[in-house]
């Protein structure tokens, strides 16, 4: 498939097959992988399907939007894409360019702390980005990073809680790779089996930029991407609890989102702790596995969430993903995988191509449920749960929720 020819993507699905022809080994398998037995990686995916949807029909769906507002700014659709650390190790400077197909297309990008591109020269590129933080352990150095992000001028902080201690990530150990990388005649054959990856990114990168580095850990630069002998350091997050959270809400004067919340009581915390925003996740199954799907808590932390907002990530692929995902009363779904995918194989204009794909099923959708407004969703009104597929019996319906028992709070 040439570069700039994408005829033959038409759904999201098709970017994970073309990335693993274009990327090596090593590189691929640290996006597509998860944690141990990747149960919980799975589970995401599969979670999607244990809704079904209950269509209206004879509705006039003829001037329908999926505009959805937050933190006081409204979007042209009601998706994002997901923090995706090393980025520019996949794709060629692969943060501007999704953050600059982001912002072309109005829709919210969160920026990975482990990424590889300055976070100020992510922020030039979409001026309304967020940023996802991996706090340091020690307090002055959170200060730091936190009076760094401001300067930058990104439009919400959101912490990710759900990484105390590195996961057990074997998958990638298997696929050769390691960060920061290790050289080797394995790595090396796998570039040069690779040649479009290894001038288009790597070598490019080289030349113009210098070996890529840990950017945004910390307040100063961390270790490079390729080394024989540093390691990075996981070690200081362990200790990190809910008073730096509540320090954090009082350095950060906008918008705060906490990520990584699977359990109600954590949800309700954090939002009497002086959180903007909560993002359901399980880290896309990268951490702990056998951790339950977020679709499977959105509800519940809806449901102590109040007025606050309530995000999820985690598994989507597809428009009725997202909307499955907006009637059980999140406010916004995230993506991370695909877009990576795209910025890898086709840059910003395939990144480009993969948020009009999703929008229009959206759009589609919307229309075939017979909704016009996004605001009209809701569970009791347009889905039916539905039992988990054993030993390949049929679905069986079960009852949906009553109003008010599971209709999204707004």
């Amino acid at each position: 498939m040439g570069r700039h020819r994408h005829d033959d993507i038409l759904s999201l699905d098709d970017l994970e097959a073309a990335a693993r022809r274009y990327l090596p080994k090593p590189v691929f398998g640290y996006i597509v992988g998860g944690s141990e037995s990747e149960t919980s990686l799975r589970a995401n995916r599969a979670a999607f399907d244990h809704f079904r949807f209950l269509p209206r029909v004879l509705v006039d769906v003829s001037h329908g939007s999926q505009a959805r507002t937050i933190f006081g700014k409204t979007y042209a659709t009601p998706f994002g894409i997901a923090p995706i650390g090393l980025s520019a190790l996949s794709a060629y400077r692969g943060d501007i360019v999704m953050a600059r197909a982001a912002a072309t297309a109005d829709i919210p990008m969160i920026v990975s702390g482990s990424s590889l591109i300055p976070l100020e020269d992510i922020a030039a590129a979409h001026p309304g980005a967020w940023f996802q933080a991996y706090l340091p352990g020690d307090q002055a150095q959170i200060d730091a990073l936190i009076e760094r992000v401001a300067r930058a001028g990104f439009a919400a902080l959101v912490l990710t809680a759900d990484t105390p201690v590195a996961s057990n990530r074997e998958n990638h150990v298997r696929a050769g790779f390691n960060a920061p990388l290790r050289p080797s005649l394995a790595l090396a054959w796998q570039g040069l089996t690779h040649p479009r990856w290894l001038l288009g990114t790597f070598v490019q990168t080289l030349l113009r930029h210098g070996m890529p580095h840990f950017e945004n850990n910390y307040a100063t630069r961390g270790a490079p991407i390729l080394s024989r002998n540093v390691l990075r350091d996981y070690s200081d997050r362990g200790h990190l609890a809910w008073p730096h959270f509540e320090r954090i809400r009082a350095l950060w004067k906008g918008s705060l989102v906490l990520k990584g919340v699977l359990h109600p009581d954590d949800a309700t915390r954090a939002c009497a702790a002086g959180a903007d925003a909560v993002i359901v996740s399980n880290h896309g199954g990268r951490q702990l596995d056998g951790a339950v799907s977020a679709l499977h808590m959105l509800e519940r932390v809806v449901g102590v969430c109040g007025s606050t907002p309530v995000m999820l990530d985690g598994g989507l692929r597809r428009g009725t993903d997202v909307l499955k995902a907006l009637a059980l009363g999140a406010r916004f779904a995230f993506l991370g995988r695909p877009f990576i995918y795209a910025a890898a194989v086709g840059g910003e204009a395939l990144v480009a191509r993969a948020i009009a794909l999703l929008k229009k099923e959206v759009a589609i959708d919307m229309a075939l449920l017979g909704i016009n407004s996004l605001d009209e969703l809701s569970a009791s009104r347009h889905l039916v749960r539905v039992q988990a597929l054993r030993d390949g019996a049929p679905a069986v319906p079960a009852p949906a929720p009553t109003a008010g028992s599971g209709s999204p709070q707004r």
